[in-house]
């Protein structure tokens, strides 16, 4: 049954599982977002001038989310994998599907061809939710996605931090990365066992240059299994991972540039200290 047309509060979210006729399953990494005043505000942290003229939702789950940004959006396209909720979405969302204002995508998200699109909004599974971010990152658009709290904080801290890691590296290579709100667990049905994060994801190019993005991911990664190694001894322990035929002559060049950056450890340096250590790597031992 399509439900008539909705107040401005939104669809609730208790009667769209009802009928759905649906339970969240722990097991399946599903748990309903439930709270009202969360759904409402998760459109709002899309950049003020972000394009919203075809919105992706990873997971729509009943349509909760999906409800809200068909009121803020021109278009909306849904990516579900479950076959009975991408069906009970075209059935709710009837008129919006007819209208051609949305589309079901039924389907893995890590598989299938995603559409072009201008922004993302989604409350992914915490199962994914790393491929799903990298997959979403290189595409350059603005992006606000739900993740695990840990998650959400270790892609936006700062040097220095102890949050700061391989994630943080990456994820602020593409966008600039902000969590934006806390979300408890009772906001979901049934309620996960850890608090999530809305984290607000800006694109934007590098302040430095990338030769090769694989080998700068690589590099980056070798580093940070010796975390509290300096960045000398990482540079030598890790030549398997980061695949230098000659870490001795990545030494060398560091030291000959700047000798103090190889007493540093990786938790200290920052996304553009990373990428000058992997033009020197690049260049003297690959």
């Amino acid at each position: 049954m399509t439900e008539s047309t909705p107040d401005a509060t939104g669809r609730d979210p208790d009667a769209l599982r009802r009928r759905a006729g649906v339970r969240g399953d722990p097991d399946r990494d599903q748990h309903f977002l439930i709270d009202d005043r969360v759904l409402d505000r998760i459109p709002e942290y899309l950049p003020a001038d972000a394009d919203r003229s075809h919105v992706l939702e990873i997971g729509g789950g009943t349509g909760a989310l999906t409800d809200r940004l068909l009121r803020t959006a021109d278009r909306v396209t849904v990516v579900e994998r479950d076959p009975s909720l991408a069906a009970f979405l075209r059935e709710e969302f009837a008129d919006a599907v007819d209208d051609g204002r949305l589309t079901i995508r039924e389907g893995d998200a890590l598989s299938i061809d995603l559409p072009a699109f201008s922004a993302c909004v989604s409350n992914l599974p915490y199962g994914i939710s790393s491929e799903i971010a990298f997959r979403l990152l290189p595409t350059g658009r603005p992006l606000v996605l739900m993740f695990q709290r840990e998650f959400g904080e270790r892609m936006a801290a700062e040097p220095g931090s102890d949050d700061y890691g391989r994630l943080s590296v990456s994820a602020q290579h593409y966008a600039d990365v902000e969590v934006v709100e806390i979300v408890p667990p009772d906001a979901f049905d049934p309620a996960p066992a850890v608090e999530s994060a809305i984290v607000r994801l800006r694109p934007r190019d590098p302040d430095y240059d990338v030769d090769d993005e694989a080998f700068f991911f690589d590099f980056v990664k070798a580093l940070f299994t010796q975390r509290r190694k300096t960045i000398r001894n990482g540079i030598r322990n890790t030549a398997h991972i980061s695949g230098l035929e000659d870490p001795a002559a990545v030494i060398d060049a560091v030291t000959a540039v700047d000798e103090d950056l190889l007493r540093k450890r990786a938790g200290s340096l920052a996304p553009a200290t990373f990428a000058r250590l992997t033009e020197l790597a690049d260049e003297h031992g690959r």
